[in-house]
């Protein structure tokens, strides 16, 4: 990465670089042509010279107007066919150079007079000749090409993943202010109170925020880390509900197993603003995280109150979490999401990262 930053601006310029490949074309030329068929340096400057300017013609006028006006929206008959005719053109003004100006200026006392005329139909109408030149003059064009699709799938590729993670970091801004706005309202009812619990509870707090605001930058963070932070929130949550809400939270996991941040407090604070807030007697909230060969296995199920009607707010409530999935894991995660017998189940799968 640090030599790319320290390469010299002028090479970051397209048209330096159009400049260093074309000569590096005509270096290739020059520096591999057989000298037994020319009788000097001279004559092969000048050879390749109407190649390379022939290259350049087509491949500029592929790059820039036949490729954006007939191939990118998929126009194949008059793309060929434009091709052919610019071949064709670029042919004769090489074949036209070659016979008219080149070969009798370099041509042997024997050759002459040179007939100019005669050897520029004949080749003209041979289109084994046409093919051949065709394929040397469309060569560099081809690798251009190449390197502008490259280019441009890395430019794409680097958009779409800043894209992603703006997307994220907008998500996971969308979630935590209710879990904070509710905590910081449980710790001011402890600070009225003058409870014994505020200073644990402010401790727990600031953990859990340290870790969302630094500890969870990361696209993939361990999975024992995310795991305190649930153990954190389920004590917060604790002193605020009292013995409304019974807690179990069973886990059996792998140290070095890794998790995309905040995704599984997601479900879990889900459960408590739907399962248990609305709850007048007694809630329930069973949490489970084990690890089995590649995937975490997540399961929550929590009570529904009776007098609640919520349940299509609870799922829109996990569409950013959803969206979470959908950016980081794509297609290799398995969400099951159920209602049954007053209770409301989530069922995530995950492969370890």
């Amino acid at each position: 990465m640090s030599s790319l930053q320290n390469t010299p601006a002028i090479f970051k310029n397209p048209i330096v670089n159009y400049i260093l490949f074309w000569l590096g074309v005509y270096t290739y030329f020059v520096g591999t042509v057989n000298m037994n068929y020319y009788s000097g340096y001279g004559e092969v400057l000048g050879h390749y010279i109407i190649y390379i300017g022939c290259q350049i013609i087509v491949a500029y006028t592929c790059l820039y107007v036949l490729i954006p006006r007939f191939l990118t929206p998929k126009k194949n008959v008059p793309f060929v066919l434009s091709l052919l005719l610019l071949l064709a053109f670029v042919f004769v003004i090489f074949v036209g150079y070659h016979e008219y100006y080149h070969l009798p200026k370099y041509a042997k006392p024997s050759q002459l007079p040179y007939d100019s005329r005669s050897f520029f139909w004949k080749k003209i109408l041979d289109f084994r000749i046409f093919i051949g030149k065709s394929t040397i003059i469309l060569t560099p064009t081809a690798l251009l090409v190449i390197a502008k699709f490259y280019k441009e799938k890395q430019t794409y590729l680097q958009l779409n993943e800043q894209k992603k993670a703006t997307e994220l970091s907008a998500l996971k801004h969308q979630l935590n202010p209710h879990f904070l706005f509710n905590t910081l309202n449980n710790l001011y009812a402890l600070a009225i109170n003058k409870s014994d619990e505020t200073p644990e509870v402010i401790a727990k707090l600031s953990e859990m925020l340290d870790y969302m605001l630094y500890g969870c930058n990361n696209k993939y963070v361990p999975l024992f880390k995310e795991i305190d932070l649930i153990e954190n929130y389920l004590a917060l949550e604790k002193v605020r509900y009292g013995n409304r809400v019974e807690i179990s939270f069973n886990k059996d996991i792998q140290p070095e197993a890794k998790i995309a941040p905040l995704i599984l407090l997601t479900f879990i604070e889900n459960a408590f603003k739907h399962g248990v807030s609305q709850e007048l007697k007694r809630a329930f909230i069973h949490i489970t995280i084990t690890v089995e060969r590649n995937l975490i296995l997540f399961t929550i199920e929590n009570s529904i109150a009776k007098n609640t009607s919520n349940v299509s707010k609870k799922v829109i409530g996990l569409n950013n979490v959803k969206k979470q999935l959908e950016l980081l894991y794509l297609d290799t995660y398995s969400l099951k999401i159920k209602e049954e017998n007053q209770s409301f189940n989530v069922d995530l799968k995950l492969p370890i990262k």
